[in-house]
């Protein structure tokens, strides 16, 4: 639906939902590439005009009544009032919290595997593997260490604050927002809001209702296991949303697409609400003509045919010098056939596209291009089959946006050089990948290009590394998370100072009236680090002389 016609119907509706509400709509359809029109019922229906790879849905029909609207409110101001308890400033009571989740996911891991299994055919193993495995990990992690890292952080001191206590307190911010992805619909959804757990915050937690079979179970399972009014679950799309995001938050954490990501940005800065938006982009992955072929070729292909493409840092494409991509090519094919079989369709490993709207939309990026491996699909199980594409076009519309899906196209590069310059051209993608036997070249494309994260020789497999943060930069993000990080990301770094009342003939050189000798002092005082206990015990004594002699001197 265009603006135009968007106007159109908005002008037939005005008298039964109020011109400023009509005329906020039609803004918000220019803004964000999808319309809303209340209608005469006090209603609103939705209707998607663009498309999105990841985050929240927006292919459906959605209704919200007036009185739904208010609940999100509601919802809101109840998770704030029961975090001004203080509830949460309690370490006990946020790894009660954790352990809580850990007993949701073990005691219905029949059930996520079930509900993985009808939303995106994962299997016991990969739904375990890749969804429940990495959270349990990152809830021991946070369990293991709450009481460590929620600890003042002592800092350096100079002369001026030598007997005074100086740290940095870690606080949470309140009330935030985590909304997740339908792609890996537990893990990703519930990573951060551990870390916001852990940080001690009440925490509004939005699935994505795309995974529908995964969303209604979360928001079954978590009123049972977690504190109902802290951490409350909202299942719903796009109307829901919506008004989630018309809610004041503390933060907001969201995974998904750019383009949704630009809308999330757009509703926090009306409350000056900062976010971290982990988007994606088209990660590229160089294979160098020195660099074993046989285990590049290997673990690009699990990278990119996992979850059936649907990975925010899959390889997106693959960037090689000609003269190897035959070679590359016929390794991918002996990859797939030895991880998948001779008929991936029947394989239990592989698993299929989320809905019809992404099925199609796939399709379309693989039109007139040169396929040589796969190519088939069927549209009744979403299933396409893993797909090469050989001497593909830069300008082609597979090089324009993220697949998102089992397609892996080969553009040819004649060296580094070229590989760098075109990684370049482009947006700052989530991820990017090297192979190559020779350091220098890995350290060149490190150091000369910008992406979220890097890995060489390998794909994905910072992600699994809790010590490194996980993010985007540019296009492809802002903020990170994991382990530690997701903790930092949901705490405010308190800066704290108790001052001293002794000595304060030292405090004479700030305050008026002022002199060049007093400057002068001043300077001396205060770029004079102590960061030794012994050092500050030797300094008490001459501090207390110093101070005498500064009386006297002002």
């Amino acid at each position: 639906m265009n603006f135009s016609a968007c106007c159109r119907s908005a002008s037939r509706v005005l008298q039964g939902a109020g011109r400023k509400a009509a005329l906020g709509y039609v803004f918000g359809a220019a803004c964000c590439h999808y319309f809303v029109l209340p209608d005469l019922r006090g209603r609103v229906h939705w209707h998607l005009d663009s498309t999105y790879t990841a985050g929240i849905s927006l292919d459906c029909l959605f209704c919200l009544t007036a009185s739904e609207m208010s609940n999100m409110k509601q919802i809101v101001d109840k998770a704030r009032k029961a975090f001004l308890t203080g509830k949460t400033q309690s370490i006990d009571f946020r790894i009660q919290q954790l352990q809580a989740m850990e007993r949701m996911l073990t005691e219905n891991e029949a059930g996520f595997v079930e509900a993985l299994k009808a939303d995106l055919h994962k299997n016991e193993c990969t739904a375990y593997s890749y969804e429940i495995m990495g959270l349990l990990g990152e809830i021991h992690l946070a369990i293991d260490n709450l009481t460590k890292w929620t600890e003042p952080k002592h800092v350096k001191k100079n002369i001026m604050t030598m007997r005074d206590e100086v740290y940095i307190k870690y606080e949470p911010l309140g009330v935030v927002l985590v909304i997740g992805a339908w792609n890996y619909p537990v893990v990703v959804l519930l990573q951060p809001v551990v870390g916001a757990i852990a940080a001690g915050n009440a925490v509004v937690i939005k699935p994505s209702e795309v995974s529908e079979n995964t969303a209604k179970l979360l928001e079954r399972l978590i009123p049972r296991y977690l504190d109902k009014e802290l951490y409350p679950i909202v299942n719903g799309g796009i109307p829901e949303t919506t008004q989630l995001l018309e809610q004041r938050f503390d933060h907001i954490f969201y995974t998904g697409s750019t383009g949704v990501g630009k809308i999330i940005m757009s509703a926090a800065a009306k409350f000056l609400t900062p976010v971290t938006l982990e988007l994606g982009g088209k990660s590229p992955c160089y294979i160098d003509k020195n660099c074993d072929i046989d285990i590049a070729s290997r673990r690009v292909t699990w990278g990119k045919f996992v979850n059936c493409g649907q990975t925010c840092i899959a390889p997106d494409y693959i960037l090689c010098d000609k003269s190897i991509q035959d070679k590359v090519v016929e390794k991918i094919k002996e990859t797939l056939k030895e991880f998948y079989g001779e008929d991936v369709k029947k394989s239990p490993d592989y698993e299929r596209i989320i809905n019809k709207r992404h099925f199609k939309r796939i399709l379309e990026l693989m039109e007139g291009q040169q396929i040589v491996h796969g190519g088939s699909y069927d549209e009744k199980t979403c299933y396409i089959e893993p797909t090469v594409l050989a001497d593909v076009n830069p300008e082609s519309k597979v090089m324009q946006e993220e697949i998102f899906g089992p397609v892996l196209p080969i553009v040819s590069v004649r060296n580094l050089d070229e590989a760098i310059q075109f990684i370049n051209q482009r947006e700052k993608p989530l991820a990017l990948y090297v192979f190559s036997k020779d350091k220098q070249v890995i350290k060149r494309m490190i150091s000369e290009t910008s992406s979220g994260g890097v890995t060489a020789n390998d794909v994905i497999m910072h992600f699994t590394v809790t010590e490194l943060p996980f993010g985007g930069v540019g296009h492809s993000g802002m903020g990170a998370y994991h382990g530690k990080h997701t903790f930092d990301t949901f705490s405010h770094k308190r800066a704290c100072l108790i001052k001293s009342l002794a000595m304060e003939g030292v405090n004479k050189i700030r305050y008026p009236p002022y002199s060049m000798k007093k400057v002068e002092w001043a300077k001396f005082l205060l770029t004079t680090k102590l960061s030794k206990k012994k050092l500050a015990l030797v300094l008490v004594p001459m501090f207390a002389i110093l101070a005498t002699v500064i009386m006297k001197l002002f």
